[in-house]
């Protein structure tokens, strides 16, 4: 197992190295200059060249790049004129906020994190739950109801059903706080109440796919030989559909959920925007349309991070599930 989790850890560190020399790449060898697009607006000549200069953008590629990742680990000086130090790790200083991206990503991706985890949570626990139950029952009138789930779920778009939640819910019967953000340490049950909406409307459109999913994966798993064989026993159902059968079509799901999470915590930008919710997808946004570079370049490798980590986390899993898969 020590093996099987060493090899993952360092594909995974391979991966992320060479996202970044992608990424720093697609945005310093081009023909344009970085520059301007690290200080878009406001910048004279004079501060033009002390961004390059903090950068050292006179410097080969090579160097560039090396200083990139050293100031990530260790820190750089960054910052116009004032001086200023960006600590370690440091994205980089963005010169339309004048401050160091990692303060505005820690500000920001708590928010995010809030609002994916624990509707992953949701979307797993109904979309495996309503899945099984409708492959026990298939033909049924649990069936038809799953699928009829399932398809109004994937029919619909998270914008339209956070509305609905919103006119409901916050407008209407005023049940509801306008949806926002407070730490989970400083008040729990507020956190709660800003963040629920975004939790169910994100749960209701994954948990849909999940199920048709899930019910697909059972449905076939329970033809299955061994299946039979465990029902040719005498083992109880409990036995036969919760161990064996579970076990086996989990599997698929645990890939999917595993790259939807990781590009969920990427940045939830349709979810936040229509619950009015600041987090790291309406961040990338707004630098993308002021032209933030140092922070669009933070937020495609903080992106790429939580991708590569979620895919590490889904082979653990898969190993926990299925050991032919770590002593293969």
């Amino acid at each position: 197992m020590l093996r099987f989790l060493v090899g993952r850890v360092l594909s995974a560190v391979l991966t992320l190295f060479a996202v970044s020399v992608l990424t720093f790449l697609m945005f310093f060898a081009l023909p344009r200059d970085p520059v301007t697009g690290m200080c878009p607006k406001n910048c004279d000549p004079e501060r033009l060249e002390r961004v390059r200069q903090e950068w050292g953008l006179s410097d080969p590629l090579v160097s560039q790049y090396a200083g990139y990742v050293k100031g990530v680990f260790v820190g750089r000086d960054l910052g116009d004129a004032q001086g200023g130090r960006c600590d370690a790790p440091c994205l980089g200083w963005s010169y339309v906020n004048n401050e160091a991206v990692t303060d505005t990503i820690a500000r920001v991706l708590p928010v995010t994190v809030s609002i994916v985890v624990p509707a992953a949570v949701l979307w797993l626990l109904l979309g495996v739950g309503l899945g099984m139950l409708s492959a026990l029952h298939r033909g049924t009138w649990l069936d038809r109801a799953a699928i009829g789930f399932a398809l109004v779920g994937a029919s619909t778009q998270v914008y339209f059903v956070g509305a609905v939640l919103l006119l409901v819910f916050v407008y209407t019967l005023g049940w509801l706080p306008v949806p926002g953000y407070t730490s989970p340490f400083d008040d729990p049950v507020r956190w709660a109440g800003g963040l629920v909406l975004a939790w169910v409307s994100l749960a209701f459109l994954f948990s849909a796919i999940y199920a048709r999913l899930f019910r697909a994966q059972m449905v076939e798993t329970l033809g299955e030989d061994f299946v039979r064989t465990a029902r040719a026993k005498g083992l109880s159902r409990t036995r036969v559909y919760g161990r064996h059968a579970f076990r086996a079509a989990i599997t698929p799901v645990v890939t999917v959920a595993g790259l939807d999470v990781g590009a969920a915590l990427g940045g939830t930008v349709i979810t936040e925007t229509t619950f009015g919710i600041h987090g790291l997808g309406r961040t990338a946004v707004e630098a993308v349309r002021a032209g933030d570079l140092p922070m669009i370049m933070a937020t495609v490798l903080i992106s790429a991070v939580f991708v590569v980590l979620a895919n590490v986390l889904v082979d653990l899993i898969y190993a926990a599930i299925d050991p032919r898969v770590r002593l293969g």
